[in-house]
């Protein structure tokens, strides 16, 4: 069962309300919505880019009825510390792996990422954790935030390394689900730094060593200050 039924099994009542990532395209949150509840937002962890675990209580109130965790990038969240916080607040948890680059060769994929992981240098490489997949690989671009990752990226594809913005707009910045006074400090500067590379199982090794010679050029260029 998807996460719309898994959502819609659950029998909302109006006025209950459902955590979710607003590090997202808006599509947990648009799920959330046709179940009849009211997505909530919490910060994430900014070495996962899933939902934080301390973030979560701070936003229960007493009509919250359940949380969405994604499963971001590939890198899994603590599943267990979740379940737990759960069961201890008396919520519905539903869990959700990235379709995004689900399937694929994940054993060139973390095989690629431990090169770049040594190789790359000006930017900030993905936290390695066990059973991580590298659905994509998502950098870090230190210095000023969004004008520096912008810069970069453009300079990336100018030299025919493609490259995307994971997630462009906060979601609890959306004109969709504007929500006053929500404040959220790690989600905010992940969606300013963070650059997806290309998909490591589609380059050849020619374009891994590619990848990382293009980077490396660019990256003493935007060390912060």
């Amino acid at each position: 069962m998807g996460i719309i039924g898994k959502l819609e099994s659950a029998g909302f009542a109006a006025g209950d309300e459902v955590i979710v990532p607003a590090y997202d395209d808006g599509a947990v949150a648009r799920a959330v919505a046709a179940a009849g509840a009211l997505p909530v937002f919490a910060d994430i962890d900014p070495d996962t880019y899933c939902l934080g675990v301390g973030s979560i209580e701070a936003v229960v109130t007493s009509r919250t009825v359940g949380l969405v965790l994604v499963h971001r990038f590939g890198h899994p969240a603590d599943a267990g510390q979740f379940r737990q916080l759960a069961d201890r607040l008396g919520l519905l948890l539903v869990e959700k792996d990235e379709d995004d680059g689900a399937g694929g060769d994940v054993v060139q994929r973390r095989e690629r990422a431990g090169y770049l992981d040594r190789r790359l240098v000006g930017v900030r490489t993905p936290v390695p954790a066990a059973g991580h997949g590298y659905q994509r690989y998502v950098v870090r671009v230190p210095g000023n935030g969004r004008p520096d990752r912008d810069a970069f990226a453009r300079l990336l594809r100018r030299r025919g390394v493609e490259c995307e913005v994971p997630v462009v707009t906060p979601v609890h910045r959306t004109r969709e689900f504007r929500r006053v006074g929500c404040v959220l400090p790690q989600t905010e500067r992940a969606v300013d730094e963070t650059l997806a590379l290309p998909r490591l199982d589609g380059l050849s090794d020619a374009g891994v060593r590619k990848l990382v010679s293009v980077c490396n050029a660019l990256g003493g260029l935007l060390q912060p200050a």
